[in-house]
């Protein structure tokens, strides 16, 4: 076999060769299947392999795959930007066009910033966050993450966005219980803009469920209610990062109106495009639109294939799939479905400590001992070994953070495409019950022979 020279996760991994896909499975060269639980990176939101994107795909490209968006707007642009503005509520209508969330979510940070200039504020510059969020790998977007393992190697280089503390019922910072709570973990943000000073603030952002640090954490009902009401008080944006949770993901079609968030501006991403192209946006309001429209009339941002009409045909074709084949309300659905699934299993392995999330976007945490809510220990890699024996067993899962740090902890994210059926929940359920039995049988094999 030749040599490889590409740069992967692991350098010294030996990954398999997938050949195809269809549907919510992948095959690989040697002719194994994979049920994908995750959608890859929570991204193959409509499956592999469908028909209708690919047919779109080659009809614009036929056309015309790329124009600057400085010389030219194209049909499949203005297009795009008008779907998202019906999908979306409120006065959430104007698209910047990127080609991931990591871009999306820098380019959220750098509007919500130009908004206060425009109107003659410069000093409003900061950006705030919570603590366990994910917001993107380049230096903006891990500026603004809470996600200590993958800030740790360039803190010199990063602002210090992350303030708050997550909303972790499971691992409650303040001993208040869901349902009976006073959502200290949302009222400390005003306490945090007081001692900050709000004229040097221009901006909050949030994912409305924490994906990769936190393994699908969700609020409460209120939660957003007190985040908006503070933001608003202090003259502070709210950004929310819906880059894994937005176009049905969690049984809305954005995960923000489970709690009637309304966000200024949004970072979107992953099922977009859903695995079919890369492309991403910021989702931006009227009323931060109207002083840059009034002033500059630009937006200092952009990437070579912003808006490249390829992209933007390929994503249209995927959002009139979603709406074709109602995926949005299935995936509530769906995820009641799998979640009852899963409770079922918690049953015969107390080791998954909490089940969480919404519609087909869902956490599990692992945990030593369930009544203390003990961590593994670290050199256990409970949830590499988790994973890997997953894959073995033919089925793909989601790695995420987890504990009161977000990295003394183990967890995982099911989000299968939002086309699986019954039949291959089921399937799943199987897989994964294989795999927990596995995890066992390997411990207790471990532990006789430390014996």
């Amino acid at each position: 076999m030749d040599p490889s020279y590409l740069i992967k996760p692991l350098l010294d991994e030996t990954y398999p060769v997938i050949d195809y896909g269809k549907g919510v499975y992948l095959f690989d060269m040697d002719g194994n299947d994979y049920l994908d639980g995750s959608s890859g990176a929570i991204t193959a939101n409509i499956g592999h392999g469908t028909k209708e994107i690919i047919q779109a795909a080659a009809q614009q490209a036929e056309k015309v795959s790329f124009v600057y968006r400085s010389q030219f707007t194209s049909e499949a642009a203005e297009k795009l930007a008008l779907k998202l503005a019906e999908l979306a509520k409120g006065e959430l209508n104007w698209s910047f066009f990127v080609n991931s969330g990591s871009e999306a979510t820098e380019t959220a940070m750098k509007i919500a910033i130009q908004y206060w200039q425009e109107q003659g504020v410069f000093t409003k510059t900061k950006i705030l966050s919570r603590w366990i969020s994910y917001h993107g790998i380049t230096l903006g977007a891990l500026s603004m993450s809470g996600h200590k393992g993958r800030r740790a190697r360039f803190m010199p280089l990063l602002e210090d966005c992350p303030v708050l503390p997550p909303p972790y019922c499971y691992r409650c910072p303040y001993d208040e219980i869901e349902g009976s709570c006073q959502y200290s973990c949302a009222h400390e943000l005003d306490l945090l803009i007081k001692r900050i000073g709000p004229e040097h603030i221009a901006a909050f952002i949030a994912e409305p469920i924490v994906g990769a640090a936190g393994a699908a954490l969700t609020p409460p009902k209120d939660y957003y209610k007190i985040i908006k009401e503070i933001c608003k008080k202090h003259g502070v944006l709210f950004i929310a990062d819906e880059v894994m949770t937005g176009f049905g993901r969690t049984g809305k079609m954005f995960a923000a109106e489970h709690w009637d968030a309304a966000p200024d501006i949004v970072a979107l991403g992953k099922g977009m495009g859903a695995g079919y192209t890369a492309i991403a946006a910021a989702l931006v309001s009227d009323s931060v639109m109207e002083p840059i429209l009034k002033g500059s009339k630009s937006i200092m941002s952009g990437h070579t294939l912003s808006a490249n009409p390829q992209s933007c045909a390929v994503s249209l074709a995927v959002l009139d799939y979603l709406e074709k084949n109602d995926l949005v309300k299935q995936a509530e659905k769906k995820g009641i479905y799998l979640i009852n699934l899963l409770r079922k299993l918690q049953i015969s392995f107390p080791f998954i400590g909490d089940i969480r999330g919404k519609g087909l976007m869902i956490g599990l945490e692992f945990v030593q001992d369930p009544t203390k809510k003990t961590v593994f220990p670290r050199e256990m890699l409970f949830t590499q070994r988790l994973i890997s024996t997953a894959q073995k067993n033919g089925l793909l899962l989601y790695p995420a953070g987890a504990g009161e740090d977000g990295i003394h902890g183990d967890a995982i994210i099911i989000a299968p495409p939002l086309t699986i059926t019954e039949p291959e929940m089921d399937d799943l359920g199987k897989r994964l019950e294989k795999t927990f039995q596995m995890m066992i049988t390997d411990s207790s094999s471990t532990k006789e022979e430390g014996a």
